[in-house]
C-alpha cells in the first residue's frame, strides 16, 4: 500500500533530534510522498533542506500561514512572489484565515488570503487552505474568486456536512487527519455522507496525532492509522482507502 501525507510541517523544531529517522519511518510505513506547507519566510530554508535531503519524497509548498500574518504582510507576500518566480512548488500554502487565536490582523489576513488565491490562479497551482473558526469565510472567499482556475484542499476540515458539500461543489478536496480518530469529534459521522473521491489524507504533523498517540507528537508514519479509521467508517478495506486517497492526492498535487 502507498500513502501520501498531503500536509506535514516536518521542518519544525519538534523534529530537530530525529528528523531523518522520522521520514524513514514514514517511508517504511508506505507513506512515500510528503507535502510540506510553508509557514512564513523563516521556515523556507528548513523546508527546502528537507526537499534536498529527500528528493521526490518531500515536496514543498509556498505561502504565508494566516497565524503568522501581521503588519509585515506585504514583505512576506513579496517573498512568496519571489520564490514562485524562482522555482516550481507543488502548491500555494498554507494560506487562509484563522479567527481562533487572534483577530488583531483580520484585515491583513484577508489581504494575504486573497492575494495568494490570485497567485494560485496565476501559477495554476492548488492551494492548501487553513480555515480555523473561519470555514464559512474561507468558502465565501474561494467562491468569490472561483473562475474555474482555483483548486485545492480545505486542510483539516472541520465544517458542517453542508459546508463540506459546498467545498466539493467548488472543486476542492477535504483534508482529513487524526481528528477523525477522536471519539467526540463527529468527523466520522460526516464522512459517512461524503464520497471518498473528494478526500485526501494528512497528518498536520507535529500536531493532531491520531489515537492511540493523541496528545503526543504527530508524524507522517501515522497516516495508515487515519486510513484504518476511515476504512471502518466507510466499510472498505484499508487497501481501498490507500488507493483512493493516494490517487486523489496525485491528481491534485501532480507529484508523480
Amino acid at each position: 500500500m502507498q500513502w501520501i501525507d498531503t500536509h506535514a510541517h516536518l521542518y519544525e523544531e519538534e523534529f530537530a533530534t530525529d528528523r531523518t529517522e522520522m521520514v524513514e519511518r514514514a517511508l517504511a510505513a508506505g507513506v512515500y510522498q510528503l507535502l510540506l506547507p510553508n509557514i512564513d519566510s523563516s521556515t523556507i530554508t528548513g523546508m527546502l533542506a528537507l526537499e534536498a535531503q529527500f528528493p521526490g519524497v518531500c515536496h514543498p509548498m509556498m505561502g504565508v500561514h494566516p497565524c503568522y500574518v501581521n503588519e509585515n504582510v506585504d514583505t512576506e507576500l513579496s517573498i512568496v512572489r519571489e520564490w514562485l518566480e524562482k522555482r516550481p512548488f507543488k502548491a500555494i500554502g498554507e494560506i487562509g484565515l484563522d479567527f481562533y487565536h487572534d483577530t488583531t490582523y483580520t484585515v491583513q489576513q484577508y489581504k494575504a488570503f486573497r492575494e495568494q488565491l490570485d497567485l494560485s490562479r496565476q501559477y495554476k497551482l492548488p492551494v492548501s487552505i487553513h480555515a480555523r473558526e473561519s470555514t464559512r469565510e474561507c468558502i465565501d472567499e474561494v467562491k468569490a474568486l472561483q473562475d474555474g482556475r482555483l483548486s485545492g484542499v480545505f486542510h483539516c476540515f472541520s465544517g458542517t456536512l453542508e459546508q463540506a458539500k459546498e467545498v466539493i461543489g467548488l472543486g476542492f478536496y477535504l483534508g482529513i487527519g487524526g481528528v477523525v480518530t477522536f471519539k467526540k469529534a463527529g468527523l466520522d459521522k460526516l464522512l459517512e455522507h461524503i464520497d471518498l473521491q473528494y478526500v485526501i489524507l494528512e497528518t498536520d504533523a507535529p500536531y493532531l496525532a491520531p489515537v492511540p498517540y493523541r496528545g503526543k507528537r504527530n508524524e507522517s508514519a501515522y497516516i495508515p492509522l487515519i486510513g484504518e479509521r476511515i476504512a471502518d467508517v466507510k466499510n472498505l478495506t484499508i487497501g481501498e482507502i490507500a488507493a483512493i486517497t493516494t490517487s486523489n492526492a496525485l491528481k491534485l498535487f501532480k507529484t508523480n
